[in-house]
């Protein structure tokens, strides 16, 4: 069982579903990680709770719950201020097919780590995940102008290797992160955005989704069939005209030729609505393939728009009226 660190935050908003109890479920370690933070989180009302496993990358995680070390792996996969995450994008549109079963989202915070005795004018290697780094780009360019920063695998490795080894002066992690390791904050909350928060995904194999919620989100991988003028805006229209609202659209490369893309989409509603599994229909004959990554429940229980004409029992009415026609 992974230690339960009592200095993690907590969040605004959590999973309302309870999750199937499973051992173990894996996130995006090393301890202290947001993404364990995040987990801990997530199954707090959990009894009994279920052990955990860190593992060292994204994808290590992922293919964690492929081969059946873990049943399901918490990993993040956007980021308000610096968007998606490339790495959860590309192993989720990739290999066998996955399921997301819930979100959470984590107010992100960092505080720059050193060893003690270590003063600001003393430092010139920095190390964090990039995304960290880019989330402290106004701090570190008025503090530190001269400092070399380094990547990391993830903002926990980054204080870890500050406290074992002498190649980093500091490094920039959670504000949980240093004190286990022995480390003094040089600085505390150095993100330029104080708002700024990670939204993780809990992902499990592909099975059932959740049953709905009537707050929920629907993910889904498509790739093009061929690529041509207007080919974004005849996929984009399946969710118009049956209005089903975008949070979220992200193009990566398919690694296969320049130019050549899969989009990443998150919509609101589930795959039992009507309009959101009609809109599904329409893009398995658009595109050359659509894989469903799971309808579940929003991390903020927010309720969608439904605009006249699209509620479950409009598109059951005009089913009927049109079987009434070919009847005859």
């Amino acid at each position: 069982m992974e230690r339960r660190d009592a200095k993690a935050p907590r969040a605004g908003t959590s999973q309302r579903n309870r999750l199937v109890d499973v051992t173990p479920i894996g996130y995006l370690g090393p301890e202290g990680t947001f993404s364990q933070a995040a987990l801990l989180l997530l199954l707090a009302a959990e009894e009994p709770q279920p052990p955990t496993q860190a593992f060292g990358s994204v994808t290590s995680a992922l293919e964690a719950v492929r081969q059946g070390e873990a049943a399901a792996a918490l990993v993040p996969i956007e980021n308000s201020v610096e968007g998606s995450v490339p790495a959860t994008l590309d192993e989720l549109a990739s290999g066998d097919p996955l399921m997301i079963a819930a979100e959470i989202s984590l107010p992100v915070q960092f505080n720059l780590w050193v060893r003690p005795g270590t003063q600001l004018a003393d430092i010139k290697r920095v190390t964090t995940h990039p995304h960290a780094q880019a989330q402290c780009r106004a701090w570190l360019h008025d503090a530190l102008p001269d400092a070399e920063v380094v990547p990391a695998m993830s903002t926990a490795s980054a204080a870890a290797a500050v406290a074992g080894e002498q190649i980093f002066d500091a490094a920039i992690a959670a504000p949980w992160a240093g004190e286990p390791l022995g480390l003094h904050a040089a600085a505390q909350d150095i993100a330029d955005n104080p708002d700024a928060t990670t939204r993780f995904v809990l992902v499990r194999p592909h099975g059932q989704p959740p049953a709905p919620t009537g707050a929920d989100k629907t993910t889904l991988v498509l790739f093009m069939r061929e690529d041509h003028p207007g080919a974004l805006l005849q996929i984009l229209t399946e969710f118009s005209v049956r209005g089903v609202n975008l949070t979220l659209i992200q193009s990566r490369p398919t690694r296969k030729a320049m130019g050549d893309y899969f989009f990443t989409i998150d919509c609101e509603g589930h795959v039992d609505d009507a309009r959101v599994g009609e809109a599904l229909a329409g893009l398995h004959r658009l595109c050359a393939e659509v894989r469903f990554l799971g309808s579940y429940a929003r991390h903020d229980g927010k309720t969608p728009s439904i605009r006249p004409g699209t509620t479950n029992t409009d598109f059951a009415d005009s089913t009927e009226w049109l079987r009434g026609i070919r009847a005859r």
